[in-house]
């Protein structure tokens, strides 16, 4: 399916330069002169590499075709990441390469979407929201309640969040697993 250069968006994978690449980043740009483009940071699913390639406005590229598939996340072993499929309950273990900066969201017994491209596994789509506990914080500094300042805390999965000053060790927060940002108390 082809896509407009403008509609890329991060998370994407697209078929580019004979392979598969997920999109990391995007950035719009409208230099003084010339035409508009948009540089795409994007890693090869298959090799790892990084590139970052120019689209110009009117370029379009070819989205990969994803059947996403929604599985719950089991637990995690030295194989890998263990998911199971909510149809045929058939069990699959994905690398921590693949989830890369992802597994620090992910809870046992958690609903996660893993898209498929030729029935092989090539990533996952985690909710936008996660709900983890906080199993240490940093103490309140006194003094800091009126100001906006955070601290960090150290969640059930292992990730560190900031935090407002007021959320303490044992509390559930709701996290943007996107950009691992704190959102409210849960």
């Amino acid at each position: 399916m082809k896509i407009s250069a403008f509609d890329i968006r991060p998370g994407n994978i697209l078929e580019h330069e004979k392979g598969l690449w997920r999109v990391l980043k995007t950035d719009f740009v409208k230099p003084g002169k010339g035409g508009a483009f948009v540089q795409v940071e994007m890693k090869n699913i298959e090799t790892g590499t990084k590139s970052n390639t120019r689209f110009r406005s009117g370029e379009s590229t070819e989205k990969a075709v994803v059947e996403p598939r929604t599985m719950q996340y089991l637990y995690a072993d030295a194989t890998g990441y263990v998911f199971m499929d909510n149809e045929s309950f058939e069990q699959l273990i994905l690398s921590e390469d693949l989830l890369e900066g992802q597994t620090g969201y992910l809870l046992p017994n958690t609903e996660i979407q893993v898209n498929l491209h030729n029935e092989r596994p090539i990533g996952v789509e985690l909710p936008p929201v996660a709900v983890l506990e906080v199993s240490e914080a940093d103490p309140a500094i006194k003094g800091q309640t009126a100001t906006g300042s955070y601290k960090s805390a150290r969640m059930e999965t292992g990730i560190t969040v900031m935090v407002p000053q007021f959320v303490n060790a044992g509390e559930k927060i709701r996290v943007n697993t996107v950009d691992g940002s704190y959102i409210d108390r849960a």
